[in-house]
C-alpha cells in the first residue's frame, strides 16, 4: 500500500484523506497514520506546487548548469555539492553519469544574473573544473504535468 500511497500523492499532493482511503481501500486514520510516518522517516520529504511561471508577470530564469569537480577525499562529491545547495538561487543539485558530475538547477530573475552566479560564485568555488549553463527557453512537461496544453477546438462542425 506505501508505494500506491506514495504514486497517488505524488500526482497530487492536495488530495484529501477521505479520497485516499476510498481509492486505496482503507481508513482515513490508517491513511493519516502512514503518511505521518512516511514524513517522520523522511520519505516524504515534502510537499509543493507546480506553477507555471510563464503565466504570470513575475520575471524568472531558470538554467541547468552542469558541473565537473574534483571529488574530495573521503567524501567524494557530497562535500562540493553541499556547497553548492545551500546557494539560495541553487533549486537541485544532482550527481549525475557522463561527462560531468553534477546538474545544478538554478533561478534568477535575468539572464545576466544567472550568468553571474555561475561566473562569480559556482566557477569559483576550488573543486569545479568546468560548467556548462543551458538556459531554459520553455517548458512543455515537468514533474509529469504537461504546461504546454494544446486548447482544443470546441466549435461544432456543421455539415449541409
Amino acid at each position: 500500500m506505501r508505494e500506491e500511497l506514495l504514486a497517488i500523492i505524488e500526482r497530487n499532493s492536495r488530495i484529501d484523506l477521505k479520497e485516499l482511503a476510498v481509492l486505496l481501500g482503507t481508513e482515513e486514520a490508517m491513511i493519516a497514520n502512514e503518511l505521518a510516518d512516511m514524513e517522520r522517516e523522511g520519505i516524504i520529504c515534502g510537499y509543493h506546487t507546480m506553477i507555471d511561471w510563464e503565466k504570470t508577470s513575475k520575471e524568472k530564469v531558470s538554467a541547468l548548469i552542469e558541473v565537473r569537480v574534483t571529488p574530495q577525499r573521503g567524501q567524494g562529491f557530497d562535500s562540493i555539492a553541499e556547497r553548492i545547495y545551500k546557494y539560495p538561487e541553487v533549486q537541485s543539485v544532482y550527481l549525475i553519469s557522463g561527462s560531468y558530475d553534477l546538474m545544478v538547477i538554478l533561478e534568477g530573475r535575468t539572464l545576466r544574473e544567472v550568468a553571474s552566479f555561475v561566473s562569480d560564485k559556482l566557477s569559483a568555488l576550488d573543486s569545479v573544473l568546468s560548467v556548462a549553463t543551458h538556459f531554459i527557453l520553455k517548458k512543455y512537461k515537468d514533474h509529469g504535468t504537461v504546461l504546454d496544453k494544446k486548447k482544443e477546438d470546441e466549435r461544432e462542425m456543421i455539415t449541409p
